[in-house]
């Protein structure tokens, strides 16, 4: 149903909707490292009219030197319901985003201080500017169903300075889109029954250009790309009885990447080439409900990704040229699982998955004479569990814990272990409801080691466990008909050092390199609803 955004996880971006009298949203945030968070909104109704309109300044000075942060942005959405059988709404984003960048550190300068930048990483920042328009449609056709479409408009413009790279660059990129669907829900032979059919289009033109210096007076090179695909498919789910629920879907996907480059100081680099993509993936799956909200389920998926433009073609500094020999990757997705509710408010689930995916797409080798490869067949598989109880006016606890084990399945690295890659998860907290509108949520998480990016031979240290404490304060008074929410809270409460990315240039003669995370991190914030 989703193509090639099926494997890294699929999100729907709902945006809010107005409805009844005008409410209005604000809140202040304010923390740690000069942390400080400011949004507005309003939505509402009246008459055929709904509206939504929301803007939000957060920033932050960061908790390493050299690594501030700050993002502006606003939106929205206005609709309109012609009448029962029609209505269109049109939405819109604008975000800015200013950072820096400070590098990867050794053991050695963590130790020294791990609030520093890389040395020579002194003048390394960007800007990221996002425009974003959506314009749907939809009618509704009674018994004979829905029909739904959304136009869609994106830009970003991307401005990256790596002084420490001598690579000053400036991207456009557009994705120009549309994604007609038909939704008809109709018993059949008096079993429910949904189906849904559509395609997607969409045509992404793509333009980056480097240049000498920050001060761009002089382009060394530039690259011009184009993305264009255009998928169908359908899904369908019949309740062959009372509580259980047959599914299938198909997709099919045809996608071209063509692109050209001109670097004026290594014409070697220089192509100008295209590669077509055909793609298919299948669904099936039975889903049982039982007792009053238990349910259990088998799924068997087909799954595929298109390589991205930077991943088909070296344009970045890199060689490799534009590699018509890179594959698609494709896999198999199996589970099964159950989430058993023996009573209203107890709630445990329990899924099984196996991923294996073939031609998985690898920079191999060191930057800049590596170049991305089909490294062959990886399995992802594992074990998800969850569990969540209320104990109303008193508490709420709740847990999950994850396994995942990721290998390679053939070639140089067979059952080795995939870098980067955690093997266990582990997160639980407790809502405690005291007196007086009061909220006190502790949390704790855990994630274990794991190898370091590019040790895919598993011959370096890893990269450390590390268990992070967090507690909140909330307080909700009850004031009429203004809802006010206070907050504080502590995260990382035990202060621990940790890194959450390694990168193993042992193997090229040099330290191993981590990202250090932030110690403890104190915040607090108060927001208003009328």
């Amino acid at each position: 149903l989703y193509g090639d955004a099926a494997i890294g996880g699929v999100i729907n971006i709902i945006t809010k909707k107005g409805e009844g009298k005008p409410t209005v949203n604000t809140s202040v945030i304010e923390g740690s490292y000069g942390l400080h968070n400011e949004s507005v909104g309003i939505v509402g109704a009246t008459g055929k009219w709904t509206y939504a309109v929301t803007g939000e300044n957060n920033a932050i000075d960061g908790y390493r030197d050299r690594s501030e942060y700050k993002a502006l942005g606003g939106g929205f959405d206005l609709g309109y319901a012609a009448h029962d059988l029609f209505n269109v709404s049109l939405g819109a984003s604008f975000n800015r985003i200013d950072y820096q960048l400070p590098g990867a550190l050794t053991k050695t300068q963590m130790e020294q201080n791990r609030r520093q930048y890389q040395p020579g990483c002194n003048d390394d920042d960007g800007r990221d500017n996002f425009t974003n328009v959506n314009l749907g449609v939809k009618s509704f056709w009674g018994s004979l169903g829905r029909f739904e479409a959304n136009f869609l408009y994106g830009r970003k413009d991307l401005q990256i300075n790596m002084s420490s790279w001598f690579t000053y660059a400036d991207t456009a990129s557009d994705i120009y889109g549309i994604s007609p669907k038909y939704v008809l829900e109709k018993e059949i032979f008096g079993f429910r029954n949904k189906l849904v059919a559509g395609l997607d289009y969409y045509n992404e033109p793509y333009k980056k250009e480097f240049f000498t210096t920050r001060e761009r007076t002089f382009k060394n090179s530039m690259a011009d790309l184009e993305r264009e695909s255009i998928g169908y498919y359908i899904r369908d789910e019949l309740s062959i009885l009372r509580n259980l629920i047959l599914s299938a879907g198909y997709r099919y996907e045809r996608t071209k990447i063509e692109g050209t480059l001109n670097d004026v100081f290594a014409p070697g680099n220089n192509f100008d080439s295209e590669k077509t993509y055909t793609s298919q993936s299948y669904e099936a799956g039975i889903t049982w409900l039982w007792g009053k909200k238990s349910r259990s389920f088998v799924k068997y998926a087909t799954v595929y990704r298109i390589p991205f433009l930077d991943e088909i073609a070296g344009f970045n500094g890199a060689g490799g040229g534009f590699l018509t020999t890179l594959e698609q990757e494709k896999g198999k997705n199996m589970e099964a699982g159950t989430e058993y509710c023996p009573w209203d408010n107890l709630k445990i689930g329990l899924t099984l998955y196996r991923i294996d995916m073939k031609d998985e797409i690898e920079y191999v080798g060191f930057f800049p004479t590596g170049y991305n490869q089909n490294v062959g067949k990886t399995r992802h598989e594992g074990v998800e569990t969850y569990f969540s109880y209320l104990w109303p006016q008193y508490f709420k606890i709740y847990g999950n814990f994850t396994y995942h084990k990721a290998t390679y399945e053939d070639g140089q690295y067979n059952k080795k272990e995939i870098p980067m890659v955690p093997r266990y998860l582990a997160n639980a907290g407790l809502e405690i409801y005291l007196p007086y509108n009061i909220m006190l949520k502790p949390e704790v998480s855990y994630v274990s080691k794991a190898y370091l990016s590019g040790d895919y031979d598993n011959n370096a240290e890893k990269i450390d466990s590390y268990t992070l404490v967090d507690v909140y304060l909330q307080y909700k008074p009850a004031l009429g008909r203004l809802s006010m929410t206070v907050f504080a809270g502590i995260e990382n409460l035990l202060d621990e050092e940790y890194s959450s990315f390694g990168l193993d240039y042992e193997q090229w003669g040099m330290p191993n390199a981590y990202y250090p995370m932030p110690g403890r991190i104190f915040k607090g914030g108060v927001s208003f609803e009328f």
